[in-house]
């Protein structure tokens, strides 16, 4: 079942990535769905990181989810930031806070880190396993459960149902 889960996505995200580049025209989507298969029968094996997916309905509810949860922390972030450079009198507390995360996959480590650090205002300096060092431009927690409560458990929550 896994190999099926890793050949299914990495065709997807293949033939997506090449209608993206190429644009929809009947020629372009044949020959891409030729190439993104033939890609994905030689090195689907090898692709372990897309068999972390979960394959259900649930997953991809809360894969959608996560995008407008993500957009949400996004568009509030910036406009904090943004607050915060048009009127210099809001303070700033920078610092580097420690985090855990209660997820096991990889991958759905990596999504996490990226997640905080394209929200502006955070940065994921240093990952090692569970332990993720943060730094933050306006330190609300300092301690370990505050911090992550604050920065990980919004997007955690999510990404634990997808990812397992």
């Amino acid at each position: 079942m896994k190999a099926m889960k890793r050949f299914f996505f990495s065709f997807v995200f293949l033939f997506g990535l090449w209608l993206l580049l190429a644009g929809i025209d009947i020629q372009e989507i044949i020959l891409g769905a030729g190439v993104a298969l033939l890609i994905s029968l030689l090195f689907s094996r090898q692709l372990s990181l897309y068999g972390e997916f979960r394959f259900s309905l649930k997953a991809l509810l809360y894969s959608i989810i996560y995008i407008f949860i993500f957009l949400a922390a996004l568009i509030r972030s910036n406009l904090d930031v943004a607050l915060r450079v048009i009127q210099p009198v809001i303070p700033i507390n920078p610092g580097i806070v420690h985090v855990k995360t209660q997820l096991k996959s990889p991958l759905a480590r990596l999504i996490l880190a990226n997640s905080i650090t394209l929200t502006p205002g955070t940065l994921t300096v240093e990952t090692s396993g569970e332990d993720f060092y943060i730094h933050w431009i306006d330190v609300q927690a300092s301690d370990e459960t505050g911090a992550t409560e604050a920065i990980v458990k919004n997007f955690e929550k999510y990404l634990e149902v997808i990812f397992g």
